[in-house]
């Protein structure tokens, strides 16, 4: 019996016929490339929504950003009279925070509105170094900006950044095995944790708003060097998991031919055809829609109306934290794919709408006793809201064609972006008529 048990035994396979056993250099190499390219995926969703969660969390600054004497550029963390209403209860800046996510998210709005009509067939490549250069010329902006309206400027090449990036890399994940977008996921979470912790953090223990923002420049590259550098080049196949993610190249995308000339696939699709997959998404897209409406109008909306006078942090920090713990609970939903798989997403759209309707009555009526209240409710809808992204994206790739697989994700990344414009429209004139109730 040990004779037989040398390297030339041999293995049944499903059918009952024999085959050999894989080698196992190729074995290692193939592993080696797939936790590269989970590792790529993970890091290209963590740097590319670092710029837009960190304009987010800073947007109370920005609004109280002042012009000092001397050209200098500061935020005061307790902005002079002339730029609150001190008549109202909630202590407002005289524009609502929902000013710096429309900023925020309306050229993303452009940009994915644009991918079903052929945007996401452009060369990946020079959309990555676009998405790069935006990021790290956000932050540049914002922290030498002397006004409000330059500063949203920068907020405008933030959401460039983060849009044309997330049609970039949810388009590339068709190439990849399906488990690249729970990584994808996690990262774009993780970004969300990281980066309004990191503006937390860093501000809480002295720094000054603009020396936070350069600190983050190495963000933008990191993001250029995942994608050259840590990426392999994948094969046309199909993404149904790791057992059947067989790719022969494994050198960097820099040194590789691009994912773009490796499929045609999108590019033979007709208007008709493009048309009738949309449709098809629409079950998907309208929940996520629901979700990121509720969620944001929250944020954006609520979250500077949320004042609890009656406790030691200011006014900012407590925004702060309110937008650290939503990204929280999102870190840890968008990461939890492997363990935890929801299909009917509608449940999680319905949940999200109560949250809002709760929080909304608690503005007006003040009924909550303690902020530690209102930090459970915001964890919890960070955690619904990260649950929908990934488990919409998730289903989509599950159902999709090989053929049709690049347009859905594409096409889908509308949903939350639309989603979050809606509320910014909405939460301005809320916040106007809330701030100037008697």
């Amino acid at each position: 019996m040990g004779g037989c048990a040398g390297s030339r035994r041999r293995l049944l396979d499903s059918e009952g016929e024999e085959t050999a056993p894989e080698p196992r250099p190729r074995l290692l190499d193939r592993q080696g490339a797939l936790w590269k390219n989970a590792m790529g995926f993970w890091l290209l969703g963590l740097c590319n929504n670092f710029s837009y969660v960190v304009m987010l969390s800073a947007a109370h600054d920005i609004l109280s950003h002042q012009r000092a004497s001397g050209n200098q550029s500061r935020v005061d963390p307790d902005p002079a009279p002339t730029t609150r209403n001190s008549s109202s209860r909630f202590d407002c800046n005289s524009v609502s925070t929902a000013a710096v996510l429309l900023a925020d998210i309306l050229p993303t709005l452009v940009i994915k509105l644009l991918a079903p009509l052929g945007l996401h067939l452009l060369p990946y490549s020079p959309r990555v170094l676009v998405s790069g250069i935006c990021s790290a010329g956000s932050f540049i902006l914002v922290a030498f900006s002397h006004s409000v309206g330059t500063s949203l400027c920068g907020v405008v090449l933030a959401s460039i950044s983060s849009g044309l990036g997330e049609v970039t890399f949810l388009s590339l994940t068709a190439f990849y095995p399906r488990a690249v977008i729970s990584w994808w996921s996690s990262g774009t979470g993780g970004a969300g944790l990281l980066g309004a912790l990191s503006y937390l953090g860093l501000t809480q223990a002295g720094l000054s708003p603009q020396h936070t923002l350069l600190s983050m420049l190495g963000i933008p590259a990191l993001l250029l060097a995942s994608y050259f550098f840590l990426l392999t080049s994948p094969e046309p196949q199909d993404p149904g998991g790791e057992e059947e993610a067989e790719t022969s190249a494994r050198q960097p995308l820099i040194n590789s031919e691009a994912p773009e000339a490796k499929s045609d696939s999108s590019s033979n699709l007709s208007l008709q055809e493009r048309w009738t997959v949309f449709k098809g998404l629409l079950w998907y897209i309208v929940p996520l829609v629901l979700v990121y409406f509720a969620e944001y109008f929250i944020n954006q909306g609520l979250f500077e109306l949320l004042f609890f006078r009656n406790t030691s942090l200011t006014h900012a920090q407590q925004y702060r934290w309110y937008q650290m713990l939503y990204q929280a609970g999102v870190f840890v939903s968008r990461s939890s794919l492997r363990c935890c798989r929801i299909r009917f997403t509608w449940v999680l759209a319905l949940l999200q709408c109560f949250n809002l309707a709760f929080l909304l009555v608690d503005v007006w009526l003040s009924f909550l006793p303690s902020i530690y209240l209102v930090f459970l409710i915001i964890l919890y809808e960070g955690l619904l809201g990260g649950a929908a992204y990934v488990n919409t994206f998730h289903n989509i790739a599950l159902e999709t064609s090989d053929e049709h697989r690049e347009f859905a994700m594409a096409a889908a990344c509308i949903s939350d972006t639309l989603g979050i414009s809606l509320s910014g429209l909405l939460a301005l004139p809320l916040h106007d008529f809330l701030c100037h109730l008697s």
